[in-house]
């Protein structure tokens, strides 16, 4: 047992140091659930380990994550030695409510900039956009990648729930407020939209940013469903999580949604979306 998991280990260190010298840069977008006491089997201290072992074995390097408390954050930096985050939270700008944070492998990657702004109508300052139901935020971070030697930006979020109108305007000022922060630099958009391919806010996405799914060298892996509810399996059409790039020449590798069990139990009532670049 000892033996076969040392080799595992230096098997993944030696594909990791590969991905490394050849460039490949792994995002992922999560919605973990936020710490719920009344989910039950389903309680994050029962899936907190799933979920750090997601980011770890897939061996992303940004992890955007959604509905994540900050105590939920502190316990996966925990489990994830070389991670930092950015981000606050929404309800006050600082430690209250959910955040959309940017977690990211510190060996890799070198912070230059970041911030939040809220999905409203007044992005600077707390606030509750359009027909919303609850505050929403997008966290961005300007990062260098040590190894490409490029720098590149990272926008996470999570539109609400609710509102449709929130939902499509969110989705354009997403586009505008990349345009401002990355100009001409490559940028990804990841996170929890509240919406499916055919719905207005991906479509206002989608004049701006290119699909990774669609850009995926290798064909997609694992279902289309994104959103499990934690039931048995994904819920059908409930597409909903999603990784874009403003960049249609980068080269996507893979693409996927992962729908690992443990037990039977997700690690969260969303699947994971990865996409891994050069």
């Amino acid at each position: 047992m000892k033996t076969s998991f040392l080799l595992a280990t230096a098997l993944l260190a030696c594909m990791y140091a590969g991905a490394q010298s050849r460039g490949d840069l792994t995002l992922m977008s999560f919605n973990i659930r936020f710490d719920n006491p009344g989910d039950g089997d389903n309680r994050w201290d029962k899936r907190r380990d799933d979920v750090a072992q997601t980011m770890l074995f897939h061996q992303a390097q940004v992890c955007g994550l959604q509905e994540a408390l900050h105590s939920q954050i502190q316990d996966l930096l925990q489990r994830m030695p070389g991670y930092a985050f950015v981000g606050v939270g929404r309800d006050d700008g600082q430690l209250k409510g959910e955040f959309s944070p940017i977690l990211y492998d510190t060996r890799r990657l070198q912070l230059l900039d970041s911030g939040t702004f809220w999905l409203s109508e007044t992005p600077e300052k707390v606030s509750k956009g359009w027909d919303a139901a609850l505050p929403r935020v997008a966290t961005w971070a300007k990062l260098r990648d040590k190894t490409a030697r490029k720098v590149f930006f990272v926008v996470n979020t999570h539109f609400d729930h609710i509102g449709q109108e929130a939902r499509k305007n969110s989705a354009a000022l997403i586009v505008q407020r990349v345009q401002q922060l990355a100009g001409s630099s490559r940028a990804f958009v990841m996170g929890d939209f509240n919406a499916r391919p055919d719905e207005a806010p991906i479509a206002v996405l989608l004049q701006a940013y290119r699909d990774c799914k669609a850009l995926s060298q290798m064909p997609h892996f694992g279902p289309e469903a994104t959103f499990n509810g934690f039931g048995p399996k994904e819920q059908e059409g409930m597409r909903i999580d999603y990784i874009f790039c403003n960049d249609p020449s980068v080269k996507v590798l893979q693409h996927a949604t992962l729908s690992g069990t443990w037990g039977g139990r997700f690690a969260s009532d969303h699947h994971a979306v990865m996409a891994r670049v050069r």
